[in-house]
């Protein structure tokens, strides 16, 4: 028997020239015609954007323009082809779904999951983003030993990425799960938590929002870190994934990809000084 991946299932292992334009929906390409012929015919590149998601996606709600880090990437890779930017709102969960039914070319920033490679096909990581956590005042861990300890009280969002990582690096503290980032970050002000685990750029914006929170505390011994890619098209055509992998190790290696993530978190008030140094960008 055959199963396919459900529409709960991507979404579980779901957690952005001039500027474009939006649309609704879009036209799934016919079986014949590869992501790389579409893109080189129409001039166009269709990206999932997600409201109110910087580094990688903050839109103007006066003018409905877009602007953070997978914008700016987006750009880079339409140059490509001397193609336009066409956006198609979603959600995180979602931009799986709509690289799979071909309603877009490039779901950005994430992680892939074996349940999303199931559907989907991943470009090579354009960063590596470390965990760490964020900590009640006068608590300053350092290593996920700092954490691992009975007497420490540990939130983290149901359901995520930071969930598996505190309980399996840090099975011994006392573990409590919350619906939602926001609600661990109301715990961690009333001083119901001693910490909070969540990814880099997570954190850093979640800093950048309220610096009462600060710093952010990168974890050690060991390093935890998750590749972030972009979603595409799994077809038997590979030029598209192998042109966006030359742009991406190419700007990598020139440091664009970092500048591009440093102005993105900018736009949730992170100044480049908290930015850790060691931050694999």
């Amino acid at each position: 028997m055959t199963h396919r991946p459900t529409r709960r299932g991507l979404a579980a292992g779901a957690a952005a020239l001039p500027v474009g334009f939006f649309i609704g929906t879009a036209q799934a390409q016919t079986s014949s015609e590869s992501t790389f012929e579409r893109v080189n015919k129409t001039k166009q590149l269709r990206i999932a954007v997600v409201s109110g998601s910087p580094p990688y996606f903050k839109k103007d709600i006066a003018t409905g323009a877009w602007s953070g880090s997978a914008i700016e990437m987006a750009k880079g890779i339409a140059a490509v082809w001397s193609a336009e930017v066409v956006y198609v709102e979603s959600t995180w969960g979602n931009s799986v779904l709509d690289v799979q039914s071909n309603k877009i070319d490039i779901a950005f920033a994430l992680n892939p999951t074996p349940q999303r490679a199931l559907a989907i096909g991943f470009t090579r990581p354009y960063i590596v983003a470390p965990f760490g956590c964020l900590s009640r005042a006068g608590f300053s861990p350092k290593t996920w030993d700092d954490l691992n300890k009975p007497d420490v009280r540990i939130a983290f969002d149901l359901g995520s990425l930071h969930e598996t990582c505190a309980r399996r690096f840090a099975p011994k503290a006392q573990l409590t799960g919350y619906k939602t980032i926001d609600d661990c970050v109301l715990a961690l002000q009333a001083g119901r938590v001693d910490a909070e685990v969540i990814a880099a750029t997570i954190g850093l914006s979640t800093v950048g929002k309220n610096p009462s929170l600060g710093p952010y505390h990168l974890l050690d011994t060991p390093v935890v870190s998750l590749p972030s890619c972009y979603g595409v098209q799994r077809e038997p055509d590979t030029r598209f994934v192998e042109v966006v992998n030359a742009w991406i190790d190419f700007n990598r290696g020139i440091g664009t990809i970092r500048e591009q993530m440093i102005a993105g978190l900018a736009l949730n008030g992170v100044m480049p000084e908290q930015v850790p140094a060691s931050l694999s960008f």
